[in-house]
């Protein structure tokens, strides 16, 4: 390892899409800060791994600071973890829209403001979110109004700070998935999703992971929401 070498801060990264994200930048070269409830110290000395609940300030807290401690610098915040519950609006508990607030938005303020801080000394730094593409074009089919409030309020917060630093030397982008094929669907599902996409068919992890890398690489993009739906976002 070397002093030059950049460093990513992952949410969620124990599973799914934040663990092949962890996988996909150790490949680029990147040294990573892995976080997650459940995760597991890596065989890797380039990956360091702080378990946590990441809506509480001393997760984010011991994220950036051992991240710092370890790697010595932070430049890119892929904000990965959260939660999706579909419910009627009337049906949603008082549980759900404390875990979804705490998660989806909570842990986005903490560990961000955090980076972005960190990002500041350097004037340089990449924020990137996973949102969800429902948000832009609500679906009879998914009810599911505290995702709308809370993965829209990153999409907007997105654009925000792009703005805020964009003479700062930091970008700050999303990646907003339509549904995407992993074991939290099972196969008799699946039929049925698929077609939900105006291309046929539900997203693999890798059009999200690819998606990151991309804005990773994209010097000149800032405040974008990047939908990889399938065309939902297009239209039905």
């Amino acid at each position: 390892m070397t002093a030059g070498q950049k460093v990513v801060v992952i949410t969620g990264a124990s599973r799914g899409i934040g663990e092949a994200l962890v996988r996909a930048f150790r490949r680029r070269g990147y040294r990573v800060v892995a976080t997650a409830r459940t995760v597991t110290p890596a065989d890797d000395a380039g990956v360091l791994a702080v378990p946590g609940d990441i809506a509480d300030r001393k997760t984010a807290q011991q994220v950036i600071s051992e991240g710092l401690a370890r790697f010595g610098r932070i430049d890119t915040l892929v904000n990965n973890a959260g939660i999706f519950i579909a419910k009627p609006f009337t049906d949603y508990t008082s549980a759900d829209y404390e875990v979804m607030l705490a998660v989806n938005t909570t842990g986005f303020f903490h560990v961000t403001q955090l980076a972005l801080a960190e990002m500041e000394r350097r004037n340089s730094g990449h924020v990137v979110q996973i949102t969800a593409s429902l948000v832009d074009h609500a679906d009879v089919r998914v009810p599911s109004v505290l995702a709308s409030l809370t993965k829209g309020g990153l999409n907007a917060a997105t654009k925000a700070l792009a703005i805020e630093y964009a003479r700062r030397g930091i970008r700050v982008n999303a990646v907003a998935p339509g549904i995407i094929r992993t074991p939290m669907h099972s196969s008799e599902t699946h039929a049925d999703l698929d077609r939900m996409h105006p291309m046929g068919h539900m997203g693999k992890i890798s059009d999200i992971v690819e998606a990151v890398l991309y804005l990773e690489s994209a010097h000149f993009v800032t405040g974008e929401i990047l939908h990889v739906d399938g065309g939902q976002n297009a239209g039905h």
